[in-house]
């Protein structure tokens, strides 16, 4: 037995973990199960936790086939999005889609159907994924697509690992002229001033907001950005587009002790941070890690948050209710003195999919320490959320109650009917889905 837990370090569960190198090893676990499978570890809660049997998929990496033409690129399922970047941006292709870190498994990407700064105009990474081959009960290995069970397919997409063992997958990257990101850095005083600055910024190809949600105004920072053509590059760049500095990244080695990040060191960095978002303001050329993986140049900083570790609030919100909603959300945290750094707002487009998380609107994440007072207030914004009609996002979940969730999204009843009727529920469990009935 291993003590494992997600990206946020709570809960902590003793897990049987496995890590089987081909699929006849995969097809012997699964016959003794239940399972669940397991890439980087970067679910923030306990998606990816079975105690009786969890299957660490990293030694499934290799890639199977890529068309230079057309950039489908067929991969298995432990290869990592940091791998897809560092083989193909060289040859000018990037991700269509991707999180907040580039550490994720392919099979962790398609099984929670992450989302990006793009969404509202280009969907989920599902969006960009032709087929996935997913192990099931008995060892049997399904090709689905749209076409092709497309019942499989569309709940695997967000399923959370709890529709079979992701195999392998072909997704479509996006062909970029160069490495470097125009990004454009809109600092706003207020909330409203915020969501219009979104709303100014639909073409955008990729839009993220900073929130100072200790601040009590709403202030903070938009950042607009799209890949950089050879003719946005500095004439001395462009005979090598691709040749971007990587940063040496940090790293926190330890866990820091849980006092460090207080409210009041909370409220100072969010407040120089604001401060060094006003001199940014205006447009800039960045390289593409800085731009989608800022918080990727801090290995293990996780452990930040202390021994304890961290929970993420993250739910979406329908378009008509999202302004209020978000004012009220801000208006809790606020009122419970809690700290606060990590506040982000993305916009969504519609969302595709019987489970996948995104819904046209906004979207709110924060990160909070696991602690007493804040796990009480992660049920106040669950409420805040459920009155607001928002949903709530399962890979960065390690707190919803089962009635919170299918309240929220009555999808999921549907979802766990159907896991049912496909045999699946028995076979794949997670210590989440054994929490939220799922």
């Amino acid at each position: 037995m291993k003590s494992l837990s997600g990206w946020g370090r709570h809960p902590q569960v003793p897990c049987a973990v496995h890590a089987p190198r081909d699929c006849d090893a995969l097809a012997a676990h699964l016959a003794a199960g239940p399972v669940i499978a397991r890439g980087m570890g970067r679910a923030y809660g306990d998606s990816a936790l079975n105690r009786h049997a969890t299957l660490d998929m990293r030694h499934f990496d290799r890639f199977v086939d890529f068309n230079p033409e057309t950039g489908q690129l067929v991969a298995e399922a432990g290869v990592t999005l940091d791998q897809i970047i560092t083989h193909f941006l060289p040859r000018g292709w990037f991700l269509s889609v991707t999180p907040g870190t580039r550490f994720v498994s392919l099979g962790g990407a398609i099984a929670a159907d992450v989302h990006g700064k793009n969404h509202h105009v280009d969907g989920s990474f599902g969006a960009f994924v032709d087929w996935v081959e997913v192990m099931q009960p008995g060892g049997a290995i399904v090709r689905a697509s749209r076409d092709e069970d497309p019942a499989l397919f569309h709940h695997t997409l967000g399923g959370m690992g709890l529709t079979g063992v992701i195999l392998r997958a072909q997704l479509r990257l996006r062909a970029v002229e160069s490495g470097w990101i125009v990004q454009r850095t809109i600092p706003v005083e207020t909330l409203d001033q915020m969501i219009e600055a979104f709303a100014g910024a639909e073409d955008a190809p990729y839009s993220v907001a900073w929130l100072d949600a200790m601040s009590g105004t709403g202030r903070g920072h938009v950042m607009l950005g799209r890949h950089a053509t050879l003719a946005d590059l500095p004439r001395g760049r462009r005979s090598a587009p691709f040749n971007v500095p990587r940063p040496r990244p940090l790293s926190l080695p330890v866990t820091l002790p849980g006092f460090v990040l207080s409210a009041p060191v909370l409220k100072l960095m969010n407040a120089l941070y604001w401060r060094l978002g006003l001199r940014k303001a205006g447009e800039a050329l960045v390289d593409w890690e800085r731009y989608f993986y800022p918080l990727d140049a801090i290995t293990g900083w996780n452990k930040a948050y202390g021994p304890k570790g961290f929970v993420q609030f993250q739910c979406a919100l329908p378009e008509a209710q999202s302004a209020e909603g978000l004012k009220a959300l801000l208006g809790a945290l606020r009122d419970t003195g809690a700290g606060c750094f990590l506040t982000v707002l993305k916009r969504f487009g519609p969302g595709a999919g019987p489970v996948s998380f995104p819904m046209a609107g906004y979207t709110l994440a924060l990160d909070l320490a696991a602690n007493v007072r804040n796990l009480a207030l992660m049920d106040r914004l669950e409420r805040i959320a459920l009155d607001h009609g928002g949903r709530f996002y399962l890979a960065k979940d390690a707190h919803l109650a089962a009635k919170t969730l299918h309240a929220a999204d009555p999808r999921m009843a549907e979802f766990a009917r159907w896991r049912s009727e496909r045999g699946l529920n028995a076979a794949f469990q997670s210590e989440q889905s054994e929490r939220l009935g799922l």
